[in-house]
């Protein structure tokens, strides 16, 4: 037992340390140089001479796990440590000899145009098969292959700061390090490699350009043959039988590269129209990547083959195309680690479909926003009409209870009596509290605009629009709740002589609503799900256009012959115009009902409350108890439990679609930050803004005293401007696409 300890003992330690264990234990770099370049064996296997050249770059990059030196230092060091190895092997000839016939063996026995047209770009056809890929890639390990140089050079460079020191090398290192791994042999070989990838690359944008679903996007409207994607590809053939210095095809080659890349922007614009969907948005992303990389290539080609520097005597001055063999591989690093994870690409494609989904979705229901105090009391009277209904809805919920069926059919009949309820009020021009915000996201990202001080200004104005709605809304519905329950159940008493509740249901009602419990996270729950229920009438609202069901419904042929054809347009109309509310409704009331038997099912004691539910089962609870009730404690806890489901249903759902509102217009997080706060500020600040309405000269001097407090801050310190300013410096500094650009430049 313990030979067998300490032996795994052993084992877990080299699987910590790695492979570099074997020679950074020792603390003589020379010592380290010689076994690591003496393991260097032209005659061994390709997966060995791989694992080698993994482990120099390993220890060219290899960082202590305490260090006082800063990313800067490190780079500097890393270069210094590249030049102590090419000393060292200009010392020791023999070894060198070795290392570079190893080095050189090994690349040439790598074939295929893969490290150019593969790596750090989305291939696969569809986006679930990319992300099915990249989930594989992540759960399995790396497989080296010599058929697949991109594997190899990934795993050179695992490091996304490894674009930025490789980049930081002198021409004098290149030079020395070409000479080292290359000759004339390998770089007519990977200058064919070039080519083919430009072919491959280039075919794939054909085939998504003449696709389709891209073509009923192209403006102007054209034949396939005349489409700029069949005309790159005649132009690339002719560019590559060419020489490489043909100016005129070169122009001619980037300008249909740039006329392929703005049709990227026109099928973007066009994607209200049409509906938006993850597939076509990620093909669309997979384009404009796979035309960018095109263009890198176009600049490697169109210069001197070789690196940034040329593979020729010492001393020998840089040719005109030094630079772009360096920047391609720096970018190929750059691309592999933004785009080889999972999270990376599902960010990038639902932002687009986040962002077209609320602005689509912008103008539905925009009568329910209070702009003004005739708004205002336009939505308090909606929620009148609205609170009537929910509450003949709550005591059908509670007689259905009484009906003793098993939870899954119990968790059925209130989604159906939820579901019916909700249509009823949409139907009548009424408002359901806390439903609101299906529009929330899309009125906050209509006006958000950049987030600079205005934008800001403008956030936090249409937040208080949309929260006082709530409010009003809130209040509609419980004035009109509590009386018409009461007189719902007075009715029942005097024609029926029956309570609405059995005394022991009744006390179990109140003491379940009760603020002393777990009725503020019910509410926040139930605030999740009412963000959801908006999320699920967006989709269905792209879906309808996606799939240009009003075409479909107003062409549709035994519709037009059974209702004519004005009619069927008018179908179809109707439909595009409340296929949000029928879905949303549809969603609220299935999620509403079956969560608590979901919840059961995995033994977790969840529930819903809605305020204007919660707020009828109390007065039906508090009628059948006896007006008694109302001097207890319990009916003041529970009271107290109505409001608090109120405010934080809304305050939770309004924090998610503010988030998706932020997310959509695709800003950074320490921008999202600054403008959740700014939010959370003004409602600590002034509670009021955000419930009661706003008179037009209270509005007025609030921008006017905003106005001056953006003055007084800008005379003692940053203002808003100039935070957003920094924060998006800060973003730039930490890109490594930008610090490449700005070399090159």
């Amino acid at each position: 037992m313990k030979f067998l300890f300490f032996k795994m003992l052993v084992v877990w330690r080299r699987m910590r340390h790695g492979m570099q264990a074997r020679y950074m234990d020792r603390q003589d770099v020379g010592r380290q140089l010689e076994v690591l370049m003496r393991r260097a064996d032209p005659a061994s296997s390709w997966h060995e001479r791989a694992n080698w050249m993994i482990d120099v770059v390993e220890w060219l990059r290899h960082r202590p796990a305490v260090s006082f030196l800063d990313r800067r230092a490190w780079h500097q060091v890393r270069r210094e440590r590249l030049a102590i190895l090419l000393d060292w092997l200009d010392q020791h000839r023999e070894v060198r000899r070795a290392v570079q016939n190893a080095l050189q063996k090994t690349l040439r026995e790598a074939t295929g145009p893969e490290l150019f047209s593969t790596t750090g770009l989305p291939h696969e056809p569809g986006f679930f098969g990319e992300l099915s890929e990249r989930l594989a890639r992540l759960i399995l390990p790396r497989h080296l292959s010599p058929t697949d140089l991109s594997s190899l050079f990934t795993a050179l460079f695992p490091d996304p700061d490894d674009a930025v020191w490789l980049l930081e090398l002198d021409n004098d290192l290149l030079q020395r390090l070409w000479k080292l791994m290359a000759d004339d042999g390998i770089s007519h070989m990977y200058w064919q490699q070039i080519e083919e990838a430009i072919t491959y690359l280039t075919t794939t944008v054909v085939a998504d350009g003449i696709s389709p679903a891209f073509r009923q996007r192209l403006e102007p409207k054209m034949p396939m043959r005349a489409t700029p994607f069949l005309a790159l590809r005649r132009e690339m053939e002719a560019w590559l039988r060419a020489q490489p210095g043909d100016m005129g095809a070169l122009r001619s080659v980037r300008m249909l590269v740039a006329v392929c890349h703005a049709q990227t922007d026109r099928i973007y614009a066009h994607l209200d129209e049409y509906g938006v969907s993850v597939s076509l948005v990620y093909r669309v992303e997979r384009m404009r990547a796979h035309l960018q990389r095109i263009g890198r290539l176009i600049d490697v080609r169109s210069g001197m083959p070789g690196p940034a520097i040329s593979p020729a005597v010492p001393g020998m001055a840089v040719k005109p195309g030094a630079g772009r063999v360096q920047l391609l591989l720096c970018d190929l690093i750059s691309a592999h680690h933004h785009r080889d994870s999972v999270r990376g690409l599902m960010r990038r494609s639902f932002a687009l479909l986040a962002r077209k989904m609320v602005e689509r979705n912008a103008d539905h229901r925009e009568q329910a926003i209070a702009r003004d105090a005739a708004g205002y009391r336009r939505v308090m009277r909606a929620g009148l009409l609205g609170g009537a209904v929910i509450a003949a809805t709550a005591l059908l919920k509670q007689s259905l209870s009484t009906l003793g069926v098993v939870h899954f059919v119990d968790g059925a009949l209130a989604s159906l009596n939820y579901a019916a309820s909700f249509l009823l009020i949409a139907a009548l021009g009424g408002v359901l509290a806390t439903r609101q915000p299906a529009v929330t996201a899309p009125a906050l990202a209509s006006r958000m605009g950049d987030l600079d001080a205005e934008g800001m200004r403008d956030l936090i104005a249409e937040s208080g629009r949309l929260l006082r709605s709530q409010s009003a809304g809130i209040f509609g519905n419980l004035l009109a709740v509590v009386p018409v329950t009461a007189a719902l159940c007075a009715l029942g008493w005097f024609a029926l002589d029956r309570q609405p509740m059995s005394l022991e249901a009744a006390r179990q009602s109140v003491a379940s609503l009760s603020l002393v419990g777990p009725t503020p996270l019910y509410a926040a729950l139930t605030g999740v799900l009412l963000w959801l229920a908006s999320l699920v009438a967006g989709f269905a609202d792209n879906w309808f256009a996606l799939r240009r069901v009003r075409e479909v419904v107003s062409n549709h042929r035994r519709l037009v012959h059974g209702l004519g054809a004005l009619r069927a347009q008018r179908c179809a109309a109707w439909l595009e115009r409340n296929v949000a509310t029928i879905a949303g409704s549809f969603a609220l009331a299935l999620l509403l009902g079956m969560a608590p038997v979901v919840a059961a099912f995995f033994s977790l004691p969840l529930d819903i409350r809605h305020v204007t539910l919660a707020a009828g089962t109390l007065t039906a609870a508090a009628f059948s108890l006896g007006w008694q009730a109302l001097t207890t404690p319990a009916f003041w806890l529970a009271a107290g439990g109505v409001a608090i489901t109120g405010l934080l249903s809304v305050a939770v759902a309004f924090a998610c679609a503010l988030a998706l509102a932020l997310r959509s217009r695709d800003l950074p997080r320490r921008a999202r930050n600054v403008a959740m706060r700014a939010v959370l500020r003004r409602f600590v600040v002034r509670p009021l803004f955000f419930i009661l309405p706003e008179r037009a000269h209270a509005a007025v001097r609030d921008e006017s005293d905003e106005d001056e407090q953006d003055d007084d801050d800008g005379g003692d310190g940053p203002g808003p401007d100039h935070q957003m300013s920094r924060l998006a410096s800060v973003e730039r500094d930490d890109d490594v696409q930008s610090s490449v650009r700005r070399h090159v430049a």
